[in-house]
């Protein structure tokens, strides 16, 4: 057993001395089991009484799980399965630490123990704290702890591998735990329970009264007054408000105000929350303004996302100890990441700047093969090109954001497959206003030569646009 449980818990049974041997002589600190009688030269206290100047203060171990405060680095929550499960709590921080990393299980766990589980010292946890409107750093840190532990899992549901592996060492650590509490735990002695039901009651201390006496019942003067105050209707004698004793006093004019005053009400931490907000501006402004002449959108955008919500959880973080966030720091730290997740998503050729391009190849040599645009409005113009009977031309266009129009000469035919991640495709003969926006878009259409035309080869497009239109257009004669 550690220490400090060895220290609250008290000499087990048996281990006192025997029959006819003197009692020896042991630290000063050592304090007597709970229902052991008193050594000589010291008289008997009432159960329950509080403990004499000169005895040392000795925790007791609680018997549920419970958070330990003076021992802790964040939470707690580890020192408290030590003392629990006899361990040292630096086997459950090394263990949670590497469940963390591997599948999130031990931000789940810890974060949810430190809302579920209170202090020691405590008969709240941080949970029922926030449900009543008290939030403080701790509980946010805690609630932060858990969604980051959520957010880790999921994204290792495809690992098989990972997870077995943490699956089998939370295992492992939980059967250390209750192996090591199982081996620290006395059996149970027959002696000692005989001794105690055989003992006589313990001499309780007298109640006390949890009311004043009335104003009748105080020794009264001649002249119609009484000594103290009245405790009646106007509560405790150190209460602000007049008793009868005050009113008796003004109508004999011995009045004198109350000078007393309230006593200052301590300060609370600090309030950071609007500290933390702007400096996450401030990091999100600079690392999108570093990275957006040479990155593309999407990476730019990380970059800023990325660093304000560091700027976020730093501040969740220190405000468990300096200071103290809200529940909004919490949500803007959440809208964040799920901001973040969205520009991971963003098509990769989608540049930070609107570009308007025309590319008009006069004859089919000039055709390349792809023509990419990262944001903007490209114009691809085939009406000069003249292809002879049976000739294909293949080419693709490709635009992350914006639009995208191809124009065809009206003597080919041409072959399409358009495709738009989010948008709304326009063929020869739809209405201006006929636009259909929405995701994942897909389009497979031959265009025939118009009539009154000779056949003037096959045009193979492939257009692709990642958000915005793609337009398709004959050359007008």
């Amino acid at each position: 057993m550690t220490d400090h449980t060895h220290a609250a818990t008290g000499p087990g049974p048996g281990s006192g001395p025997g029959p006819g041997e003197a009692s020896p002589t042991g630290p000063r600190d050592t304090v007597p089991a709970a229902g052991a009688p008193a050594t000589a030269g010291e008289e008997p206290r009432a159960h329950g009484s509080p403990p004499a100047p000169g005895d040392p203060v000795v925790p007791e171990v609680p018997h549920k799980f419970r958070r330990d405060r003076r021992h802790k680095m964040l939470g707690g929550v580890c020192a408290g399965l030590g003392r629990q499960c006899d361990m040292d709590p630096v086997i459950f921080r090394i263990g949670l630490a590497v469940l963390s990393a591997s599948g999130g299980i031990g931000l789940i766990f810890y974060g949810f123990a430190w809302l579920f589980v209170a202090y020691d010292d405590e008969d709240e946890n941080e949970l029922r704290k926030l449900l009543t409107g008290r939030v403080d750093g701790q509980a946010l840190t805690a609630v932060l702890f858990a969604l980051v532990g959520c957010g880790v899992f999921l994204s290792m549901l495809g690992n098989g591998g990972v997870l077995t592996f943490a699956t089998t060492l939370a295992l492992v650590l939980a059967g250390a735990g209750y192996w090591s509490r199982q081996r620290g735990a006395p059996g149970p002695d027959p002696l000692a329970a005989q001794a105690a039901a055989d003992a006589p009651p313990e001499a309780q201390a007298p109640p006390v009264p949890d009311s004043f006496s009335s104003w009748w019942r105080d020794p009264i003067v001649k002249d119609g007054t009484h000594v103290g105050g009245t405790g009646y209707l106007w509560g405790p004698g150190d209460t602000r408000d007049r008793d009868i004793a005050a009113a008796v006093n003004i109508a004999q004019g011995n009045y004198r105000p109350d000078i007393r005053t309230r006593e200052p009400k301590p300060r609370g931490p600090r309030w950071i929350g609007g500290w933390v907000f702007l400096l996450a501006l401030l990091a999100g402004a600079l690392g999108t303004g570093a990275t957006w002449d040479d990155h593309a959108l999407g990476t730019s955008l990380q970059a800023g996302l990325a660093s304000a919500l560091i700027v976020f959880g730093t501040g969740i973080a220190v405000s468990a100890f300096l200071g103290r966030t809200g529940a909004g720091s919490v949500f803007l730290a959440i809208i964040t990441a799920v901001l973040l997740a969205c520009s991971a998503a963003l098509p990769k050729d989608i540049s930070t700047h609107w570009v308007r391009t025309n590319w008009t190849p006069a004859v089919a040599a000039d055709v390349r093969p792809t023509y990419e645009l990262g944001t903007g409005v490209g114009t691809l113009d085939l009406t000069r090109i003249d292809l002879a009977k049976g000739q294909t031309l293949t080419t693709s266009v490709e635009v992350g954001m914006g639009q995208l129009k191809v124009v065809v000469p009206d003597d080919a035919t041409v072959k399409l497959n358009v495709e738009v991640g989010v948008g709304d495709i326009q063929f020869p003969g739809d209405g201006k206003q006929d636009v259909d926006v929405a995701p994942g878009k897909y389009e497979e259409r031959t265009l025939k030569p118009t009539s009154n035309t000779k056949n003037g080869g096959t045009l193979d497009l492939t257009l692709e646009v990642g958000v915005g239109q793609a337009e398709v257009a004959r050359a007008t004669s």
